[in-house]
């Protein structure tokens, strides 16, 4: 942890590994794994922070490894660290795999006007021309501007800056990795570190951050695709989640055989959630024969805007808070509202 006096406006970093913390090794083959410390991460800033940063190390793991436990760890972190009245905002590295759950459920249980800024890297730290100092910079840059006040939990990669809600991972090795294809990003920062900020979504009402116990409530995703029967849902039911996300197809729609599995489902008290592989728009119900509006029907829940991502992430915390149906149905149409 970098030394600060008490007294003295800073910003907390949070690393949690990822691939701006990774590199090659020889005893995993030359397989990248993460192990740079967040105190390595911040001597690898080419420019000078706006102001001094204090440094915890929450985790160092690729994401791709987290459960919903150590996502909740991550945000009782950012709680800790914003529970300091001399911390102005704080930056989260994380793994870009599931960075969009980890930085939506940090924004679902967010209650406090200082930024946060979730950023990582698409290259690790010892490839050539790793792009982790200038996104760690520029996130910096973010989390310390007036103008990421009262935005909730933010995203800066590759210079655009996103709301975490309705963000997705969109290139699996390209360095501009995120985009939202509803409505593009909320604005830039510069290799200067200047940022301009848009409009961003109204903050919602926050959710309580439940407990970091790895036990909770199963949720588990289930895809529809041409073909598809109820095998895979019934074994997600035979292994006792509580909830079940479902990718349906174009707004929202499945097939007669999946709509009936969900009817039993949801009569023996299991939340579905019907969200969509497509990239953008909201779910909507309108197809009969098994299509969204039978899936309605049978009981299961719209996701709006939210991909099975952060559908996953919702429906596990509101059944960790212990929610009732009724409750889980207004938060998925609260929190899945169009951004624009």
């Amino acid at each position: 942890m970098t030394p600060l006096e008490d007294s003295k406006t800073h910003l907390v970093l949070l690393a949690t590994g990822g691939t701006i913390a990774s590199r090659s090794r020889p005893e995993a083959g030359g397989a990248a794994v993460a192990a740079d410390t967040g105190e390595q991460l911040l001597g690898s800033l080419g420019v000078p922070s706006p102001c001094p940063v204090r440094v915890v190390d929450v985790l160092r793991k690729g994401s791709y490894l987290l459960d919903f436990g150590e996502m909740v760890q991550v945000c009782s972190a950012i709680r800790e660290a914003l529970a300091d009245p001399a911390v102005l905002g704080v930056v989260v590295t994380h793994g870009t795999d599931t960075m969009e759950e980890t930085s939506f459920l940090a924004d679902l249980t967010h209650d406090d006007p200082r930024p946060v800024v979730f950023t990582g890297a698409q290259k690790a730290a010892d490839s050539a021309s790793p792009d982790g100092p200038a996104n760690l910079a520029q996130a910096v840059a973010v989390a310390a501007s007036p103008q990421a006040r009262d935005r909730g939990v933010l995203l800066s990669f590759a210079g655009r800056i996103f709301p975490s809600r309705g963000v997705q991972k969109a290139q699996t090795t390209g360095l501009d990795a995120f985009a939202n294809p509803d409505v593009g990003p909320a604005g830039w920062v510069t290799a200067a570190g200047g940022v301009h900020l848009g409009d961003v979504p109204p903050r919602m009402e926050p959710f309580r951050l439940p407990s970091a116990a790895p036990d909770g409530p199963r949720v588990d995703v289930v895809a529809s695709y041409p073909g598809a029967d109820d095998v895979l849902l019934r074994a997600s039911l035979a292994a006792g989640a509580a909830g079940i996300v479902l990718e349906a197809t174009g707004s929202g729609n499945a097939n007669r055989t999946l709509c009936a599995a969900i009817a039993e489902a949801t009569a023996a008290g299991i939340v579905v959630v019907t969200s969509t592989r497509v990239p953008a728009g909201p779910v909507v119900p309108i197809y009969g024969d098994g299509g969204g509006r039978d899936l309605l029907a049978a009981g299961a829940i719209p996701s709006g805007i939210l991909r099975p991502s952060q559908s996953l992430v919702l429906l596990s915390l509101l059944l960790r808070l212990e929610m009732p149906r009724s409750r889980i149905a207004e938060s998925f149409e609260r929190c899945g509202r169009p951004l624009s």
